[in-house]
């Protein structure tokens, strides 16, 4: 997506700000801490398998198997303010999600390296709804081709939609910052096809 005499790509993303009541997104962030079973998984990299700077959990229908980094994710039944957040998240982007990707980041250090989700049981164009509650934290994007960056605060209640060519055409990531004060947590809603998954 490209703005009107502006070359520089631009990311297909909608963005809410405002999505959620500051009180309402404080009442679900509570009470996700509290209903979810968050874990601390391992990754693959060049140097060996290593922690996630974060906690983790994965909620969705029984078939919603989703594998990255060298993670198998089974889920977990959906708890209730997950179901909610889903059902508003589906109403807001006009997408049906059948799984999502927690992330709890407990402070600052807690970060998100670059990647682009585009594994291939997610679709060539997949639609991911995040949910942030919490800390404000800095979210990037980068072009693959061109390296142009576009950057975005992820505030307390806040909605982000990522389209169509996005996950093809861009990596992004949740870089650390020490000065960050307070947890966040974000929710990625998806729907996968495992069905898709290379054997």
């Amino acid at each position: 997506m490209f703005d009107l005499f502006d070359d520089i790509p631009k990311p297909d993303i909608d963005w809410h700000p405002d999505w959620l009541d500051p009180d309402a997104a404080s009442d679900l962030m509570g009470a996700l801490i509290a209903e979810v079973s968050w874990q601390q998984d391992t990754m693959t990299t060049p140097g060996g398998r290593v922690p996630l700077p974060r906690l983790t959990a994965w909620q969705g229908e029984p078939d919603a198997v989703y594998v990255y980094s060298g993670i198998k994710n089974v889920p977990k039944p959906w708890t209730p303010a997950v179901l909610q957040l889903r059902a508003a998240a589906e109403i807001a982007s006009g997408a049906k999600f059948n799984s999502v990707l927690l992330n709890r980041y407990r402070s600052g250090h807690d970060s998100m390296g670059w990647h682009a989700d585009k594994e291939r049981e997610l679709g060539p164009e997949p639609v991911i709804a995040s949910v942030s509650l919490g800390a404000t934290r800095t979210f990037e994007f980068r072009h693959a081709r061109t390296h142009a960056t576009h950057q975005l605060l992820l505030v307390h209640g806040s909605l982000l939609v990522m389209r169509g060519r996005t996950q093809l055409e861009w990596v992004h990531r949740v870089p650390k910052e020490p000065e960050a004060r307070g947890e966040r947590i974000n929710l990625t809603f998806r729907s996968v096809d495992a069905t898709k998954r290379k054997s």
